[in-house]
């Protein structure tokens, strides 16, 4: 025994004693008891049943002979004949067997006669008492004697005492002792024999059979049970090793074959769940929306990287926290409702519209209950994060942009019908020199909505799926032809152009008639806010993808740098002027739609479309349209077109990368 254990009791041992058994061998015991227990009952009933019976007998008996006996003595009695009734009484206990004694009492209860009567200490110990104790009625009922039963040292005697009545005078008590049945005793010792041979028999079995099961059942089922023990808590590897035949053996066996076969399922389904859950997580992972995964209290068990990013929790450990603590405070409270009636099983989803943040994101919240098969029990909330923003303010955008249509297109609708219904009404009244002013200004009217209809249509044409041919193309020619478009318009407002192109210039890829546009909109524009004696240039050079700068340099502010540098060789293109300029509010917001920079000035005509669309077609072409301006000095818009040898899914490519670019913007 460890030292500091207590020594166990006797309770503690026989508990722990009967706990080794297996249940069978319980079992066994059990049953063995209640069979010997309902076989001793039924001895035990059987028995006291004959001694009943034994007793009832021998109590008819001895009321019989002392009712015989009383008959012919009480004449003998009330005649005071004393020794005539010793002789009756001696010849009566010679012809009975049975008889222990006879004693005759007054009625006062003493004993005047016995027989046998003797001197000796044996003959003595038959005598009960020299006075009678009886009960005082006893007298009032001579043919109803009391019969009782007590154990003396020779065995059990059957005491009768009979009242002797002569008329109605109470002569005394006739007492009598007899013997019970041989045969009904034989029969009793036999019960009991026959009931200590039957309980010995029933366990000497269960012994047997305790062993038996002990040697042959017991330990393979033991050991059975340890595997099947094994097995359960994912141990696949347990086998057993028994030398058993056997229905046993087959069925060791059979549990050794299982195993094996769990074994090699277990592995591979280990690797079918593993790979699947590295799907889902991959998955899961690369969703454009933010996912959360709650269990059944509201805890975090998941969250996807776009989700961390939504709510700004990069860096953070959630598992097993609150989502509610951990979101926004004014998502908390936008969510907290929806929440709680998913958890408390009143509803099973939940859509959230919210905006939180600055500068203010819009989001779509998702929450739908993940429920057992049954779909009883509530095992968590799937959470689906849209950013809606960009969808918000594209919206916006086109119901800005419908506004704005529709503004400027009822503009010169407006001045068209007003002049026109005027030269209708009013023809023969006005002048020649008015029907010409009005009908120069419906035409002039009828230009713009006409400029109108055709950048709105150019604008549509970009934003669509449509896919446009881009090929090898000559630069130089396009920009020669632009200044020729635009020669007579610059010498009426005394502008000079210039072309600074090399004569062997590469050529590019890209689409000719976009990018007459692009060209035709920015020299325009600049010639547009470029006043008399100005000068607007166009320049185009080779930008090269690598930047030869002495690296011994150290790059100061005054020395040379890279600030850009280009994954394909380009060709760049300057489009600058010395205008008017733009001031740096107007920058950030001059490529948007129907913006004009002459809504300050109230100077220039135009519809505000001009500049998004060279940002839509430069796209097209994987590029950006950039801009340095200065008010007062002039602006330059500047870009680069990819050579004639670029891959065409590259420039798709950067294609794609600068629509997202613009749209992050």
């Amino acid at each position: 025994m460890s030292v500091g254990t207590a020594p166990l009791n006797w309770r503690q041992r026989l508990a722990r004693w009967w706990a080794e058994f297996s249940l069978q061998t319980k079992l066994l015991a059990a049953a063995t008891l209640v069979v010997s227990l309902v076989m001793a009952g039924i001895c035990f009933f059987a028995l006291n049943s004959i001694q009943a019976d034994v007793r009832m007998s021998d109590t008819r008996f001895a009321r019989d002979l002392g009712l015989l006996l009383s008959a012919n003595v009480t004449p003998l009695v009330a005649e005071g004949n004393d020794r005539e009734l010793a002789a009756v009484a001696e010849r009566f206990w010679k012809s009975s067997r049975s008889l222990r004694y006879i004693f005759f009492a007054d009625p006062d209860g003493v004993i005047y006669l016995g027989i046998p009567i003797s001197g000796s200490s044996g003959s003595s110990e038959l005598l009960l008492s020299r006075r009678l104790e009886l009960p005082a009625d006893l007298a009032r009922r001579p043919q109803n004697p009391l019969i009782r039963q007590h154990l003396s040292p020779d065995g059990q005697v059957t005491d009768v005492f009979v009242p002797l009545v002569a008329g109605d005078r109470y002569l005394g008590v006739l007492a009598l002792g007899i013997n019970p049945n041989e045969a009904a005793l034989a029969s009793a010792a036999l019960s009991r024999e026959v009931t200590v041979a039957v309980f010995i028999s029933i366990w000497v079995l269960v012994i047997l059979g305790a062993v038996f099961n002990a040697l042959t059942i017991t330990q393979p089922v033991k050991e059975l049970l340890r595997g099947v023990r094994s097995i359960a808590s994912g141990d696949f590897e347990a086998r057993i090793a028994l030398p058993v035949g056997g229905e046993l053996g087959e069925l060791l066996e059979g549990f050794n074959d299982m195993a094996s076969q769990l074994e090699a399922y277990n592995e591979a389904n280990i690797e079918e769940l593993t790979a699947a859950q590295v799907k889902q997580q991959s998955l899961i992972a690369t969703m454009a929306d933010g996912a959360l995964l709650l269990d059944a209290e509201g805890r975090v068990v998941l969250v996807n990287p776009t989700a961390r990013r939504l709510f700004r929790w990069e860096g953070r450990k959630l598992e097993g926290a609150l989502v509610g603590d951990e979101l926004p405070e004014v998502l908390a409270l936008e969510l907290q409702t929806p929440l709680e009636t998913l958890l408390s099983g009143e509803r099973d989803s939940s859509d959230v519209r919210c905006s939180f943040g600055e500068p203010p994101r819009t989001l779509r919240i998702v929450l739908q209950s993940v429920r057992d098969v049954s779909g009883e029990s509530l095992k968590g909330i799937a959470v689906t994060v849209q950013d809606l923003t960009r969808e918000v303010e594209l919206n916006a955008a086109q119901s800005r942009f419908i506004s704005n249509v529709s503004h400027e297109l009822r503009t010169p609708l407006f001045n068209i019908k007003s002049y026109v219904e005027t030269l209708h009404d009013l023809g023969d009244q006005l002048s020649e020199e008015d029907r010409k002013e009005f009908l120069a200004i419906a035409n002039a009217e009828t230009d713009r909505l006409t400029r109108l209809v055709n950048d709105v249509l150019d604008l549509s044409r970009l934003e669509s799926d449509r896919t446009w041919s881009m090929e090898p193309v000559e630069l130089r020619p396009a920009m020669e032809q632009t200044l020729r478009n635009y020669r007579l318009n610059a010498q009426d407002k005394g502008v000079e152009l210039s072309l600074e192109v090399d004569e062997q210039l590469p050529r590019v890829r890209g689409n000719w008639d976009l990018l007459l546009q692009v060209f035709d909109n920015l020299v325009g524009n600049g010639l547009k806010f470029t006043a008399s004696g100005g000068r607007l240039m166009l320049r185009a050079y080779p930008w090269p993808d690598t930047c030869p700068i002495d690296p011994s340099t150290e790059a100061t502010g005054d020395s040379p740098t890279c600030a850009l540098t280009a994954p394909l060789p380009r060709l760049r293109v300057e489009i600058a002027d010395t205008g008017s300029g733009i001031s740096r509010e107007d920058q950030q917001r001059i490529f948007e739609r129907f913006y004009r920079v002459e809504n300050a000035v109230h100077t220039e005509v135009g519809t505000g479309l001009g500049l998004s669309i060279v940002r839509g077609i430069l796209e097209k072409h994987g590029t950006q349209v950039r801009m340095a301006s200065e008010l007062g000095v002039g602006t330059t818009f500047w870009f680069d077109l990819p050579l004639e040898q670029a891959d065409d899914g590259e420039l798709r490519l950067e294609a794609e990368r600068a629509s997202r670019t613009l749209e992050l913007i």
